[in-house]
């Protein structure tokens, strides 16, 4: 693996830790509506680029959308670390967040996420179907229903192919809730992002290809 990206993983690991010790944790939710017909997005750098689908974004009212039959779904690993299977979760963007207004959306100041997700009974119907759609058996409260494309770069709220259930990462303490590595991906993506080192569009690719690598992004000349 090269310097820098152990470097990366060094700050995510950490980071990780201190999340998990002052007992933080991101949301268990999502939002948006239906699924609309998949969309190309086209990126930069080599690599497989997964079809990433165009959701309806934000909406007033959330419904309870139709997963995945069960045990349709199969995760991946990468160096023991879970992946979602990507047909049955490919990733789905939010149309209201695009390069242009990322000021307005992803990066104004005071935040964008917290008024477009929807109810916990929803994303709790929907986090229980998904899991039999992935033949999750494990603890609900240690896996986490997760956006792949997440809230904070652009990912689509509720788009059922935006969401999966995502078991606990290597080291985990059962029943102490999620430990995922990945929200603190996330977060990096998000910063680099608002600040223009990566384009949006870059981050959505990278992060729906594999997440456990998408910060090799920053590092490409």
């Amino acid at each position: 693996m090269p310097s820098a990206v152990r470097y990366s993983w060094a700050v995510v690991i950490a980071a990780s830790a201190a999340l998990l010790l002052s007992g933080c944790r991101v949301p268990v939710t999502a939002t948006a509506a239906g699924p609309s017909s998949p969309s190309p997005i086209a990126t930069a750098g080599g690599g497989p680029r997964p079809v990433i689908a165009v959701g309806a974004g934000p909406q007033s009212h959330y419904s309870v959308e139709q997963q995945p039959p069960a045990g349709s779904c199969h995760y991946r690993y990468d160096h023991g670390q879970p992946l979602q299977d990507p047909t049955c979760t490919p990733g789905a963007i939010s149309p209201a967040v695009t390069q242009a207004n990322l000021k307005t959306t992803i990066c104004r100041e005071g935040g964008y996420t917290s008024g477009i997700r929807p109810s916990s009974y929803v994303t709790g119907k929907e986090k229980t179907l998904n899991a039999a759609s992935y033949g999750y058996t494990g603890s609900m409260r240690d896996g986490e229903y997760d956006h792949l494309i997440s809230l904070q770069l652009g990912g689509d709220p509720n788009d059922p192919r935006n969401l999966w259930v995502e078991p606990p990462s290597p080291g985990h303490v059962k029943n102490a809730g999620p430990n995922n590595p990945k929200d603190v991906v996330e977060t990096e993506l998000h910063t680099a992002v608002c600040h223009g080192t990566i384009t949006l569009v870059q981050a959505q690719q990278a992060i729906a290809t594999d997440w456990f690598t998408a910060m090799d992004i920053l590092h490409l000349p």
